[in-house]
């Protein structure tokens, strides 16, 4: 009686540790769907890339508006390499200016 008790115990163990596993193996935030809205440059404060293959089943980019709002857009559009471009260009300012002025508003420091 005790080897079937001891046995389950096994199962039990091994039953969790595979759901722990696979559970801390799984994305959290991935965009399902994207749009393809042109949303102004100057609204966007932050961005990030979501690249098929790597937990996610869409190539695309997360912009973060600057009051922290995620929107998915396509990887491969033209006006989202501006905006990009933009923030890039925003952030290099905002660090040489310490983050100072209304231009920054919403950006987080590095």
């Amino acid at each position: 009686m005790a080897q079937w008790g001891d046995a389950k115990l096994f199962l039990c163990i091994l039953f969790f540790t595979c759901c722990t596993v696979t559970l801390a193996q799984m994305p959290m935030d991935c965009c399902l769907a994207v749009k393809n809205k042109t949303i102004d440059k100057y609204a966007i404060a932050d961005y990030g890339r979501q690249i098929n293959g790597q937990g996610c089943s869409l190539d695309a980019t997360i912009l973060v508006t600057r009051r922290d709002k995620k929107l998915c857009v396509p990887a491969d559009e033209l006006w989202v390499h501006e905006v990009v471009r933009h923030v890039d260009s925003l952030k290099r300012h905002c660090k040489k200016n310490k983050y100072k002025g209304r231009r920054c508003f919403g950006l987080r420091q590095e």
